[in-house]
């Protein structure tokens, strides 16, 4: 099978099951409210790294693809100067989860939704630290268009990391905050332009997980999380 075919099967399954996938305990050092959540949704978008004609992508491997990545600017009072997947609140306009994802990725890296196919929306996850709902939703870019930080004050950086990067057990560690005696402890990605831990790090590793794609790597491998 294909790497998008991997991924239209796997979105499919989460549907269908209407189940979480598990998360690890400990991470996080803020109570998830429910009840004063807001709904928030993130894009998941890979698309194929080189230059093939249209339509060749659907034959790609795993390792032909790379994922859209934003860094959050440094100012933000949540999660400030962490690596993210596009995205934000959904507002009232906006019609549905996807929509909202697109939306935000459009206005933070100026890609084009027109040349991406959504995939999926995965169950929603509670993110205690800025008490969000988040849905991450699945996206395949069909046409691929320019990207860019957008708005200074949002994001400083956006950039695609190769998949083989992502997989790769040598570029794989876990994220340590130690804080007030409590220890929180999430898988970490090292990129060439920044590190993926936290909240989007347990998004990319259940990703990789329920679609059979990754590698064996070593988790008592540990670093201190970039805050």
């Amino acid at each position: 099978m294909s790497a998008y075919s991997d991924l239209v099967s796997w979105a499919r399954s989460m549907k269908l099951s209407g189940t979480e996938p598990p998360r690890p305990d400990g991470w996080q050092f803020a109570h998830f409210d429910a009840d004063r959540s807001r709904r928030a949704a993130v894009l998941i978008l890979l698309g194929e790294r080189g230059d093939d004609p249209p339509g060749a992508a659907l034959g790609a491997r795993p390792e032909d693809l790379d994922i859209l990545f934003v860094v959050r600017a440094g100012s933000l009072s949540n999660h400030p100067g962490q690596v993210a997947f596009p995205g934000g609140a959904i507002d009232v306009g906006d019609a549905d989860e996807a929509a909202a994802a697109l939306r935000e990725a459009q206005e933070e890296t100026g890609l084009d939704p027109d040349g991406i196919e959504i995939l999926g929306m995965l169950p929603a996850v509670g993110l205690p630290v800025s008490n969000f709902m988040v849905t991450p939703v699945l996206g395949w870019w069909t046409e691929q268009s320019p990207v860019h930080a957008v708005d200074a004050a949002e994001s400083e950086l956006v950039f695609r990391c190769p998949v083989s990067r992502l997989l790769d057990p040598s570029y794989r560690r876990t994220a340590v905050v130690r804080r007030d005696g409590f220890v929180s402890r999430t898988p970490a990605f090292l990129t060439e332009d920044a590190v993926i831990w936290g909240f989007t790090a347990m998004l990319l590793d259940e990703l990789f997980d329920g679609l059979g794609w990754t590698r064996s790597w070593d988790r008592s491998q540990e670093m201190p999380a970039p805050l």
